[in-house]
């Protein structure tokens, strides 16, 4: 497979991989770039490959052992051909009105479980989310978007103020079109709930699946890093480092001794990005990391919210050059390798996060999967370690609520 952070970066912000239509609640949800990227249409698209077919089986398990099926709730939203849609339980997708919106001013798309066992879905041609909620339905809201159409504004758990702040709830992220299947688990904002994939077709793929324990274990981790420990919100979720210093939780510049190093180390001496395009050679000349190669490229000196959104001077344009550059270096920002190796991207995960000033949330998150792989940036696809799957002629998905 080819690493993802050598296709077209496009659709790194929810706004954007739904098409513009998404109203956001209090702050935007950052989604994990590949699963609403991968489809296809870009440089690295097989044109012969087969074509997926419609109505896609999606089988829901609930074995968390600590919820029964009925206190299980599900929702699938998301945009199809530029319209915001939620699918009905009988695999409809049905266009988001405001009238949806009930007399407490919210909607109710949720979809039950089955009595017992698994339930069978059926997912059409769609971009968007796959909402899970324990105990307590979700408050989605129909709006209406900057252009007048009808929208729907999404949880924000890491926001206190946010009506589902206080329901334990997840989500699984997919783009389902004629090109495939291209879907992920994601801890880009928050973890809370663990979820795993099973991707058939051509061939079989698991990911997400956390180790015995693991869900506690990310939440000791995090606890035990002074800078870390109020992201944990009681047992409830561990909000993603870049909302809590949003929040005024996380310290705004945790990152800067390890970025001042960056930029003072890679000032007398080279540093190299190797993308799709090329390879790209940089120094820091005037306070900007400046690389020539295929093309030149230039960043100015990141914050630490730069870093953590992989966003703002390390954000990554659809142009095949800067895009790519700016991964890499979220990526090594992130996981703390860019002091440690001067080619750019590192691929042994045995040395990331090995600085204690590092991205101890995305550490966790990985060290508890059985994989290896989450998405705990935006930017953790960079040499193939996100818990990203993906299939062209898809036949069936299945998203399992592991143990607890």
């Amino acid at each position: 497979m080819t690493p993802r952070h050598h296709r077209p970066l496009g659709r790194r912000k929810l706004l954007t991989a739904f098409g513009g239509a998404v109203v956001a609640a209090p702050a935007v949800a950052a989604v994990a770039p590949q699963a609403l990227a991968g489809t296809g249409t870009g440089a690295d698209s097989d044109a012969s490959a087969p074509e997926a077919g419609g109505a896609l089986p999606l089988t829901i398990v609930n074995s968390t052992g600590s919820f029964g099926n009925a206190d299980v709730h599900v929702y699938i939203v998301g945009n199809q051909d530029g319209r915001q849609v939620r699918v009905a339980p009988d695999g409809t997708a049905v266009p988001v009105a405001l009238s949806d919106n009930g007399a407490d001013g919210y909607t109710d798309y949720a979809i039950g479980l089955a009595d017992s066992g698994a339930t069978t879905l059926s997912l059409p041609y769609l971009s968007g989310r796959i909402y899970v909620s324990l105990g307590a339905k979700l408050k989605f809201k129909a709006v209406t978007d900057g252009n007048g159409n009808p929208a729907l504004r999404y949880p924000a758990g890491w926001v206190a103020s946010d009506p589902d702040y206080g329901v334990l709830h997840d989500c699984a992220e997919f783009t389902y079109n004629p090109a495939g299947m291209f879907c992920n688990t994601t801890m880009v904002d928050m973890f809370s709930v663990p979820l795993s994939i099973r991707l058939t077709g051509a061939k079989e793929q698991i990911t997400g699946t956390l180790r015995p324990g693991g869900r506690a274990a990310v939440f000791e981790a995090v606890r035990q890093v002074p800078e870390f420990a109020p992201l944990v919100v009681d047992d409830r979720r561990v909000i993603a480092p870049g909302h809590g210093l949003d929040a005024g939780l996380f310290p705004e510049d945790y990152l800067a001794p390890y970025i001042d190093e960056v930029w003072s180390a890679y000032t007398g001496r080279d540093l190299t990005v190797t993308t799709n395009a090329g390879t790209f050679t940089g120094r820091v000349r005037g306070d900007r990391l400046t690389f020539d190669g295929p093309a030149q490229v230039s960043f100015a000196r990141p914050s630490t919210r730069d870093v953590l959104f992989c966003d703002g001077a390390l954000a990554a344009p659809n142009d095949g050059t800067t895009g790519p550059v700016a991964a890499v270096l979220g990526a090594g920002f992130n996981r703390s390798t860019l002091l440690s190796s001067a080619a750019q991207p590192t691929t042994d995960a045995a040395s990331f996060y090995r600085t204690a000033l590092t991205n101890h949330y995305a550490r966790a998150v990985h060290a508890a999967t059985q994989d290896g792989k989450a998405y705990g940036f935006a930017f953790d696809d960079v040499a193939d370690f996100a818990s990203y799957v993906q299939d062209t002629a898809p036949t069936g998905i299945r998203l399992t609520l592991t143990a607890f």
